[in-house]
């Protein structure tokens, strides 16, 4: 069984290190049950942080204070590629935890 979990946790570290759009955050595989819960919240914060960036490029463009419209519209696309990016990574710790429950004893 601990194989299994070694190689749950490789393909995770795997997934998050592809993922440039978590931020650049630091990813460091971890032998601890459950460890992933600090990453996970670090890539949540990410998109959290990436929406609230371009929420305010877009308030800032409406008002009249900016008019760079590329710049907007780049956020905007960033922040939906940090959320689709987190969102997936929660799903395939889902299924990877979903297999673990799974497994005989």
């Amino acid at each position: 069984m601990s194989e299994a979990i070694e190689r749950v946790l490789a393909a995770r570290a795997a997934v998050l290190q592809q993922s440039g759009a978590l931020g650049g955050a630091a990813v460091r595989p971890s032998a601890e049950p459950g460890g992933f819960g600090p990453i996970l919240d670090q890539a949540l914060g990410a998109a959290r942080r990436s929406g609230a960036d371009a929420a305010s490029a877009t308030e800032a463009f409406e008002r009249g204070q900016s008019d760079d419209i590329a710049g907007v519209m780049l956020k905007r696309q960033a922040a939906a590629i940090d959320f689709e990016t987190a969102l997936q990574v929660r799903n395939r710790l889902l299924g990877a935890y979903r297999d673990l429950m799974n497994m005989p004893v």
